[in-house]
Order: structure tokens, then sequence, then C-alpha cells
């Protein structure tokens, strides 16, 4: 039986990762589709290669999601925990996914963790949560803008002289470079995030096992967030692409480039899992408002943002419920 629900909660860790792959593949691909750069079944097949190449780039997110952010739950009892967790996120992503919400896929299993652990009773680990949660929360947003603007305003300088339809036509083709880019930063912190989940399920059944992540591990979760990035979400896509604001190629590679140095840098020397959904809106936003203010949509934007900061309490109160429900039923 044990065996049994370690297998089950595996599966929704997985399925977990494929909300997770069509819910946030416009992260990486819309600004290239809305700017013609690429079109849209050629940007998805990118994408799922560069997210599977990223997952296997690094290791450091996934253990701050195995062991940082809870204590680790035992027995029968922890796995519900964890499946709860699981279940919260997935309701989320697709309530948002519905909407066309650009929400984090992220925050949402961070909402699930805390939420889950506080209904069954286990230690939150609230320093690695401000840490390496909320305050990378605020801060990715903020430097996604600033750094957006500030490449965007460099962009505008160097090329100042060029010929516009030249210097479209040249950064059409380099935001197939930076659209990659982003996406392989996508793989490096999502699909790390569920090796997270699925090695804390490993360890909960078996306690002598340590937390290494085992190939098989990183295969899985790397082949089903390419799956559900090829899958698409194109109402996502349609929010990031359209309806902040109408991108042109030098802004496309503008937000590509800086949401991809961001997701790097958070991955590799903070080992911070930061929202990829965060950073490539707010860096859109910066890259918009070069034009001119009131060229981004900002009633749009206050939408996307209010999102933000309701999904991990949303998904931590529907974790809480299913692991309820969970114990009524199971016991």
């Amino acid at each position: 039986m044990d065996t049994f629900v370690l297998v089950v909660t595996v599966a929704v860790a997985l399925f977990f990762t494929y909300t997770n792959g069509f819910h946030d593949s416009a992260n990486a691909i819309a600004t290239s589709v809305s700017t013609r750069a690429l079109t849209p079944r050629a940007a998805l097949a990118m994408a799922a290669v560069m997210n599977l190449a990223g997952a296997f780039l690094g290791q450091s997110v996934a253990g701050t999601v195995s062991k940082g952010l809870i204590a680790t739950p035992h027995g029968r009892s922890g796995m519900g925990i964890l499946f709860a967790a699981l279940a919260g996120a997935i309701v989320w992503n697709l309530i948002t996914w519905y909407f066309g919400l650009p929400s984090s896929s992220s925050h949402a299993l961070f909402g699930g963790l805390v939420g889950a652990a506080l209904a069954g009773g286990v230690l939150v680990h609230w320093n690695g949560v401000v840490d390496k949660v909320i305050v990378p929360m605020f801060l990715s947003p903020v430097v996604g803008l600033v750094v957006g603007y500030l490449v965007m305003l460099a962009i505008v300088w160097f090329f100042r002289r060029s010929n516009p339809h030249k210097a479209k036509r040249g950064f059409r083709m380099a935001q197939t470079v930076s659209a990659a880019a982003m996406a392989l930063g996508h793989g490096l912190q999502d699909a790390q995030k569920t090796m997270g989940v699925v090695v804390l399920a490993l360890v909960i059944h078996d306690p002598s096992r340590g937390f290494g992540i085992p190939v098989w591990v990183k295969l899985v979760c790397a082949a089903m967030m390419s799956l559900g990035t090829y899958a698409g979400g194109w109402k996502i896509m349609r929010t990031l692409g359209r309806r902040i604001i109408d991108l042109d190629p030098p802004q496309g590679f503008a937000a590509e480039t800086t949401s991809a140095a961001i997701l790097y840098t958070t991955s590799y020397v903070f080992a911070a899992p930061v929202s990829t959904t965060h950073v490539i809106t707010s860096a859109i936003m910066g890259v918009g408002a070069t034009r001119r203010v009131k060229a981004v949509r900002w009633g749009v934007a206050k939408n996307i943002v209010v999102g933000w900061f309701i999904t991990m309490p949303a998904a931590g109160c529907v974790a809480a419920v299913c692991y309820l429900v969970v114990k009524l039923v199971f016991g």
C-alpha cells in the first residue's frame, strides 16, 4: 500500500509538471510569436527541447524545494500532505489557465506545500519561505521591470541611427536565440521544482535514501515539462504577447534577454526558485514603458499582479482543504 501511495503521489507530481509546462510555455515564446520571429509550432518545439536541456543543468533549486521550505513529513500522513500540496497547485494552475491569467505555477506549488503542511501539523521553515520565496517574489518583478527598461533604453540608443526595417529584421532573427535562452532558464527553474517534490516523496517513503536526485527523476520531470510545453498555452500567450503591450522585435528581444539573465542568476547564485511568469511579465512592462508609459495597458497589468499575490494563499487554502479531505477519507 505504501508503494502504491508513492506511485500515485509521483504521478500527481508529474501531472503538475505537465500543467506547469502548458501553463508557462507562454513565458518562453509569447514575445517571439507575437513579433512573428517564430511560428507558434516552431516556438513550442524549440521551447520543449530547451526546457528538457535546462532541467539537467543544475539541482540547487530542487534542493531548496525538497528540504528548504517545510520539514520532511513522515509516513502515510506525510505522503498525504505532499499529495494535497500538489492537488492545490494543480487546481490553481487550471483555474488561472482557464481565465488566461499568467499566474505563477511555482508559487502555486509553494503555497500548496505551506498550506498542506500547516493543515497536517508539519513544521514550516518560515526563514526559508521568506528568504527563498517571499523576498524573490517581490524583488524579481522589480528587477525585471527596471532591467528590462534599461536594456531597452540601451538598444534604442545603440541603434538610433540604424535603418528601422533592417534593425527589426535583425532583432527578429536574434529573438530565436533569446527565446531559446528564456526556455532554457524555464527548464532550469521549473523542472527542478518538481524534481524537488518527487525527491521529497521518495524520502518520505524511505528516509534512509537521502536527498540526491536520481537520473530517472530528472528524465521524467524534464520529459513531462517538455510535453506540457508542446501542448501550448494559447490563452496565456495572448495575454503576454498582445494584451499588455503590442511588442515589436527589439522589445521582444530585450524582454527575453532580461528574463533569461535573471533566471540564470537566481538559480546559480542564490538557489532561489523564482517565478518565470513574474520575471517575463515585469520585463515586458519595463520594455514597453520605454515607448511611453501609457503604451503599457496598466489595467491588464494590475489584474496580473493581483493574481500573483493571491496565488500562494489561494493554492495554500485549496491544499489545506485537500489534506483534510484525504485525512477524512483515508484516515
